[in-house]
Parts: structure tokens; sequence; C-alpha cells
């Protein structure tokens, strides 16, 4: 996936939905910060980032998932969104 561009819009965004890391930190991991972006964004906060992210990049990060940043609701929305019928269940996290 290609690096995001920290625009001033976007910097918006990611102060939003990643309120604990500093815009620039939360841009350097796309996967991490699309799966934020789409649980916890508004419509306006998706339709900023779609300006930088394909149909593709969108696919692989949902793919990509990181665990415990989805909540029910919102992976299934957007596994939808991305042809996943039915979702596959959430990302968990392994342990040892």
């Amino acid at each position: 996936m290609k690096p995001l561009q920290l625009t001033e819009e976007l910097e918006r965004v990611a102060r939003r939905t990643l309120w604990f890391k500093s815009p620039e930190e939360a841009v350097r991991d796309p996967v991490h910060f699309i799966a934020h972006v789409l649980t916890y964004g508004t419509h306006e906060d998706v339709q900023t980032l779609r300006q930088q992210v394909s149909d593709e990049e969108l696919a692989e990060a949902i793919l990509d998932a990181p665990p415990g940043v989805f909540d029910a609701r919102s992976w299934t929305y957007w596994n939808l969104k991305i042809g996943r019928y039915p979702a596959p269940p959430l990302p968990e996290r392994k342990f040892g």
C-alpha cells in the first residue's frame, strides 16, 4: 500500500479518529489508519480518506485489518462494501 499524504483535511481526520497518536504517526501505518477511519470516522472523514485511497487499497486494508479496531457493525458493513458477504469473523489477537 502506498503511503498517505498528510494533507490539512487528513490531519483533521487523524486527530478525530486516532486521538492517541499524532497525525504524522497515524498516517505512517496506512492499514491501521484506514481501519480507524472506517470504524470511528464520519461520512465526511471517509470521503476525505477516499481522495487518497483506491478501491483496491481500501479492500487491502480491510483484508489486513489489525485486531481490536473494527466493531462488528463496521466490520460487516465494510466487508459488504468490498464484496465479501457474509463477512468473515473479526480479526482476533493471537497470544503465545
